[in-house]
């Protein structure tokens, strides 16, 4: 019988479920088969591309057009969430490509069903196209590839669309973040990791076995993949000391409970333990939402005044409220994760375990911190 073993990757061994791609890797799909098409002519099919961690998926094309006159290109791909009840699976994702005079760099548009930032507190600016950071990255690098490998200046504007996009994002959080017209572009790791709560609770426990049988006594409960590489940047943890813990904070402290270890790190971002903090356990955006009233409070506790509490309280998302405070010297995201650790410490009821709480933002930088208690 093998060695068990732990970390993210073992975790998902565990579930059994199979995993599927974010409308990112989709994105990057088919611009890549588009890109292709625009220089050869042709379109790959199936069309591979490299994922940040190193994956090499290929992806088949639902549909495919190219413009007589070779100024654009257009590709699809129907997005596969795996196991993940995700309301985006089955939904097709379509990248149009057109050549732009060198020099002009990669432009992204907002086609039908993709949305459009309407209000500040996002990591995009207003009236952009709500493709996130590292899908725009992605496409980036592989329109250069493709550009270096058929002689083209990798100079093109991209104009993504979902069909059913609008109609889908009404299921979603993008309206109330002012995301208008369809749904977002998104994904970190161009990987879905599928979530059965009682499959992934369990994957959970089977952690934090491994890691005291192979005598951790520090681990990590992580809100996703940014997070972990934060706590193995911080404090050079090995992967099996590495809980992927996802939005079930309470399946961890539960656990942890019962089968102590010496200290557990609580590292995400920080919207998601500002939910924590304020008592919640389901930390999924179904289950619980960012309470900003709680954070303004918070923010008062920490020396802000009425006026910066007020737009604590109207801030657009949490991560918004935290840059307010930071621009005026509040230190919200320390204390936010104080409170985090504490809730964490009333959860474990007195077991022998030390808690500190890191909170993050969107690119994994340190915005709060907490001392180990």
């Amino acid at each position: 019988m093998g060695e068990a073993k732990g970390g993210r990757g073992a975790q998902l061994e565990r579930t059994g479920l199979r995993p599927g791609w974010t409308t990112g890797a989709c994105a990057t799909a088919a611009t890549t088969a588009a890109c292709t098409a625009l220089l050869t002519g042709d379109f790959p099919d199936p069309v591979t591309i490299t994922l940040p961690k190193g994956e090499r998926p290929a992806f088949a094309l639902a549909y495919e057009q190219l413009d007589p006159g070779g100024e654009w290109a257009t590709a699809a791909v129907v997005k596969d969430a795996g196991d993940d009840p995700d309301v985006t699976h089955g939904a097709v994702v379509r990248a149009t490509v057109r050549a732009l005079p060198a020099g002009a760099g990669v432009v992204f548009r907002a086609g039908p069903g993709v949305g459009t930032v309407t209000r500040p507190g996002l990591p995009l600016e207003v009236g952009e196209p709500a493709v996130n950071p590292v899908p725009r990255q992605l496409m980036r690098e592989h329109a250069a590839r493709v550009a270096a490998h058929h002689g083209g200046s990798g100079d093109v504007e991209i104009t993504l669309a979902v069909e059913g996009g609008e109609e889908i994002a009404r299921s979603t959080w993008n309206p109330r973040l002012g995301i208008l017209g369809g749904l977002s572009i998104l994904g970190t790791t161009g990987i879905v990791v599928p979530y059965s709560c009682s499959a992934w609770i369990d994957s959970i426990r089977r952690g934090v076995d491994v890691a005291r049988a192979a005598g951790r006594t520090h681990v990590a409960g992580c809100t996703g993949s940014t997070s972990e590489r934060t706590v193995v940047a911080e404090y050079g943890l090995p992967e099996d000391a590495l809980l992927d813990m996802g939005d079930f904070a309470g399946a961890v402290l539960k656990y942890v409970r019962r089968h102590p270890v010496d200290r557990l790190t609580v590292c995400g971002g920080f919207a998601k333990l500002s939910k924590l903090a304020a008592g919640h356990l389901d930390l999924h955006s179904q289950r619980s939402q960012v309470d900003k009233g709680f954070l303004a409070e918070l923010a008062r506790r920490g020396g802000a005044d009425e006026a910066l509490a007020h737009d604590v309280a109207e801030a657009n998302t949490g991560l918004a409220a935290l840059r307010s405070c930071e621009a005026a010297g509040v230190p919200l995201g320390d204390l936010v994760a104080r409170a985090a650790r504490d809730e964490a410490l009333a959860v474990l009821r007195g077991a022998p375990v030390r808690v500190d709480v890191v909170c993050i933002d969107r690119a994994g930088a340190v915005v709060g911190r907490s001392t180990v208690r």
